[in-house]
């Protein structure tokens, strides 16, 4: 029988920056958040303010009665506490929303599960567009798939369904796409600091290397003087990193990366 979505009560374990993000954007859409579940009380309190929903710090004092629960902790949490996590909630559907951890983690421990997957970099502070967040789905059988798809549907038109290894590649991808290009972007601050240059003249240069690779694929998109082999720019470079260590041996790594793929 199809689970029907109206007056889903939702629960949330976990209050970070992706619960944050994804419990505003379904309380926007109507969907009641009746609780919110954080280790530290100022998180809680915090989110559950935001969607007129409880909150506790106590795990084992989460609701029972939610028909949905998005589990959004760390990985290594959501191992731990899974047990607890599930205790009392056979009738509920629950989901995990990481990225590595595979649907099979919940085999024999839940009835109805899933994954919700959201691909997007998320901040507490700042809040997302969630129609043009891609949302990844995996469940334990066709109608909780349905279930999900229905749920997803009301935020984003990209809805998705993946396995577990399609995911951990998705994943995988996201990291070297978006944490380790914004980790660049500090090592460039670092380095524009030593010179007494704001990092905001980086801005316009930063926009449209991310708005080009919409129309262009990114090996043809690749600029700069490993693609050209410009060996005389390149050792410049490093010279001017010496005092810089960390810097040296990345732009090293990845100059030898763009030379070798080009």
């Amino acid at each position: 029988m199809k689970r029907s979505i109206e007056d889903t009560q939702i629960a949330f374990i976990g209050a970070g920056n992706l619960a944050t993000n994804l419990a505003k954007a379904l309380y926007r859409k109507g969907f009641r958040i009746v609780q919110i579940y954080s280790r530290t009380e100022q998180s809680a309190s915090t989110l559950a303010r935001a969607v007129e929903a409880e909150y506790t710090t106590d795990l084992s004092q989460v609701t029972e009665k939610a028909k949905l629960y998005f589990v959004t902790l760390t990985d290594s949490t959501f191992i731990e506490l899974l047990p607890q996590i599930v205790e009392g909630k056979s009738d509920a559907m629950l989901v995990h929303t990481a990225g590595s951890i595979p649907l099979s983690v919940w085999e024999g421990k839940a009835i109805h599960y899933g994954v919700f997957y959201p691909m997007q970099t998320f901040c507490k502070l700042r809040e997302v567009n969630f129609k043009e967040i891609p949302i990844f789905l995996e469940a334990g059988t066709v109608e909780d798939t349905d279930y999900l798809k229905r749920i997803a549907s009301t935020l984003s038109d990209k809805i998705y369904e993946t396995n577990s290894d399609q995911r951990k590649c998705l994943h995988l991808a996201a990291i070297f796409i978006s944490n380790f290009t914004n980790h660049m972007y500090t090592l460039a601050e670092e380095l524009l600091d030593k010179y007494k240059l704001p990092f905001d003249v980086m801005f316009p240069l930063i926009d449209e290397t991310a708005r080009k690779v919409h129309e262009i694929d990114p090996y043809d998109a690749q600029t700069g003087p490993a693609v050209r082999n410009d060996v005389n720019v390149i050792n410049n470079h490093l010279s001017m990193l010496k005092d810089f260590p960390d810097l040296y041996e990345i732009y090293k790594q990845i100059t030898a990366s763009i030379h070798e793929h080009h």
